[in-house]
């Protein structure tokens, strides 16, 4: 077996914009080496009841903040299992929250979709309007949609929502939580998860959930569930401070560092970093286009994702060759997602990074453009 060159594998650090997974800092890669420890013991208790700490901060809950070793697409099946019975009204305007309807129809509910183009957010008057005309279980939204880089107004539709007393919302914020403002508790959100390996800067295999005592009523009192992804046994355990199956414990480790950093810098710090970045890329963009190279921001002005930028190319250039050629230079960037491979890229500019390593990665993406 020869030895595989992976991609990242010798790049120095700050120059990997993959929209997920992101760069994980050394020390907390290192993390995942310590030793085990059992997962049903006094240690395990001590050690998740720290972790619960920094997760309600990154949150902004003072409920329990799930943990599950699974990746975010894990916590979207529980949303639907846990939260409907019913029918479900999936809000969709890109790949993600497409995927998110589809999960619901895989549980073999009944879903309708409120559909906007790809590029656009979701008017509240107009879920609004759908939600007067049907009776849901619950209505399924992404917060911030990795395809186009759009951010959802959560809080407006959040309220219009709660205009329907049995009705739940189950959020995907997966790149959003720990990027992009996200107050859950503030904003009754029923249901919101989020993966490891997104703005949290973790590597993939965990993902957070936390879900409201609605959601909580909601799933006990729905049968056929399955066993992996009951909130209730994940509630039932996680007031012991353990997980209801055996959890992957070195990436709860590196979760346990990254959180620690996470505080030091503080979750409203964190928000604002991801908002000069992605402003920083707006305007790149923008001085491009004066330059006469004709590139957009696809998410209109207002609902703009901080944690990544899908950007639109002109017919001279096309996704894949824009990508290979940053490559070439040592830079990673993410492709136009699905319908968009050829004429768009996304850059993601969320996790750890920094305005100096963003403005180093926008400097040489002009160079491959022009």
């Amino acid at each position: 077996m020869g030895q595989h060159h992976l991609e990242g594998e010798n790049t120095p650090f700050g120059r990997f914009f993959l929209p997920g997974p992101t760069e994980v800092r050394p020390e907390v890669l290192e993390a995942q080496t310590r030793a085990m420890i059992g997962h049903r013991g006094s240690l395990i208790q001590e050690f998740v009841s720290e972790l619960q700490q920094g997760l309600k901060k990154v949150f902004v809950t003072d409920r329990p903040v799930f943990i599950s070793s699974s990746s975010a697409s894990g916590l979207m099946e529980a949303a639907v299992r846990n939260g409907a019975s019913g029918k479900v009204l999936s809000l969709v305007n890109g790949a993600f929250s497409h995927r998110f309807g589809d999960i619901a129809r895989a549980c073999a509910l009944e879903v309708d979709e409120v559909a906007v183009p790809w590029g656009e957010a979701h008017d509240p008057a107009v879920v609004a309007s759908a939600l007067a005309a049907g009776a849901y279980h619950a209505v399924t939204v992404v917060h911030s949609e990795t395809s186009t880089g759009v951010l959802n107004d959560l809080p407006a539709i959040s309220s219009v929502v709660a205009q329907h007393a049995d009705t739940l919302l189950l959020v995907d914020s997966v790149t959003g939580c720990g990027g992009a403002e996200l107050l859950t508790d503030a904003w009754a959100l029923d249901f919101v998860l989020t993966g490891s390996q997104k703005a949290l800067a973790l590597p993939p295999g965990l993902s957070f959930a936390v879900a409201s005592e609605a959601m909580m009523e909601r799933s006990a009192s729905i049968t056929g569930k399955g066993q992996y992804f009951d909130l209730v046994a994940f509630a039932k355990n996680l007031e012991k401070f353990q997980t209801p199956t055996t959890p992957a414990l070195s990436t709860m480790y590196a979760l346990q560092v990254q959180l620690a950093r996470i505080a030091d810098e503080t979750i409203e710090g964190r928000w604002a970093r991801h908002s000069a970045m992605a402003e920083r890329t707006h305007a790149w963009v923008d001085g491009m286009r004066a330059d006469g190279v004709q590139l957009q921001v696809m998410a209109p002005v207002g609902h703009r994702s901080p944690t990544v930028t899908a950007v639109s190319l002109p017919e001279s250039l096309s996704g894949p060759n824009v990508v290979r050629a940053m490559k070439e230079r040592g830079w990673v960037i993410g492709g136009g997602y699905g319908k968009l491979k050829e004429t768009g890229i996304r850059i993601g500019h969320m996790g750890d990074h920094t305005l100096d390593e963003l403005n180093e990665l926008l400097d040489v993406l002009a160079e491959v453009m022009r």
